[in-house]
């Protein structure tokens, strides 16, 4: 077991350092088109970028920024050297993902770990690492300061998590591993919405280990998946920054106190009442009710990365598209409401008549 164990890290190793190689050499030398020009931008001075943000991989790009010293046409560079290596580190979870399904699939004893069976799993996981290595989409990707590769690393990352959680399901204290799955999944909110579609799989794996299966047990898992997956979109994301909003208008147009009080009452009454009933939960022995509320808490930690947007915009930097310097702005800006609605039934159509239009001029800070 040991020596599968170091041969399928050696060789993931392996895989990851073609990988980042790759990618690294074959990287943009400076800003390319679209969003990319921009995240540098917003990265190197913590700026604000288009909504609904990405704090977060603002706050790792700021560290790669750094590398790059005094020299300001390297910052660039250092940037899409982050995509890089994040892109590389996804290739590394996805081939320690396969040789772990692999592995299911052919060692159903410890005397089926046989050499053969072991360098049939490597070569499993070899063939699909690298097969999504130098596929196009992804290398595209990897090569430029977008946010799809930091996305792609988070979304590799906590299915190898969740697998190691299958791995240890039985054994004490085993819900750590989704304590820290639910808190990843609060961070990459602050880099993409893509990573929460891992969420119905994240179910699956969880029904699959947990219960007897069954066709109505599938259905229930999917609906449930869809339920927490609803739940972070459309009542945690938009909700937590409405009640700060309700909070703050009550507090200064009610009360008469000072802008923001009434988003930091809310901020200490949202973490007292988490902190609470997490205790309670621990201390009458609620299990079950406990990992679910420790999860929503580390959820909402991850997601906390948006003060930076309040903080950075109240700071009035050069590019502060939006203004989200207060709750209200900031709900105005995580809705996206710039982008209008989309007609997908009725409304515009592909030749509507041009209503209005004026010439304009390049604006320059």
């Amino acid at each position: 077991m040991k020596k599968y164990a170091l041969i399928n890290n050696i060789t993931g190793w392996v895989i990851f350092a073609v990988a980042a190689v790759v990618y690294l050499l074959t990287m943009e030398p400076t800003a390319s088109f679209w969003d990319p020009g921009e995240f540098i931008a917003t990265a190197m001075k913590q700026q604000i970028g288009h909504p609904p943000g990405a704090p977060f991989f603002m706050i790792m790009g700021r560290f790669f920024t750094l590398l790059a010293g005094n020299d300001l046409s390297k910052v660039a560079v250092c940037m899409n050297a982050m995509s890089a290596l994040a892109s590389a580190f996804t290739i590394l979870f996805l081939f320690w993902s396969i040789t772990h399904l692999a592995r299911k699939i052919l060692i159903k004893e410890e005397s089926d770990l046989s050499a053969g069976n072991i360098i049939a799993m490597m070569a499993a996981g070899m063939v699909g690492a690298l097969a999504y290595t130098f596929s196009d989409s992804f290398w595209f990707s990897a090569v430029e300061a977008e946010v799809y590769a930091t996305s792609s690393l988070f979304t590799a990352l906590v299915f190898w998590l969740m697998l190691k959680w299958e791995e240890a399901a039985d054994k004490p204290h085993s819900h750590r591993w989704l304590i820290l799955i639910a808190f990843l999944m609060g961070l990459s909110i602050g880099v993409h919405l893509l990573n929460l579609l891992a969420i119905p799989a994240l179910v699956f794996i969880y029904y699959f280990k947990k219960y007897t299966i069954s066709r109505w047990g599938i259905v229930k898992a999917l609906g449930v998946s869809i339920l927490i997956l609803g739940a972070i979109l459309y009542v945690i994301i938009p909700g937590i920054p409405w009640l700060a909003s309700i909070f703050e208008l009550i507090f200064v147009n009610g009360f008469g106190l000072p802008f923001n009080s009434g988003l930091i009452f809310y901020v200490v009454l949202l973490s007292a009442l988490t902190i609470w009933l997490v205790w309670l939960t621990y201390r009458k022995k609620m299990v079950g009710l406990n990992t679910i509320l420790t999860g929503v808490t580390v959820i909402l930690l991850g997601y906390f990365s948006y003060g930076m947007i309040v903080i950075r915009s109240a700071a009035n930097p050069p590019l502060n598209e939006n203004n989200p310097s207060n709750v209200f702005s900031l709900l105005s800006y995580l809705n996206r409401d710039q982008y209008g609605d989309r007609p997908l039934f009725k409304g515009q159509f592909y030749n509507a008549p041009l209503v209005e239009s004026k010439q304009g001029k390049a604006i320059y800070t």
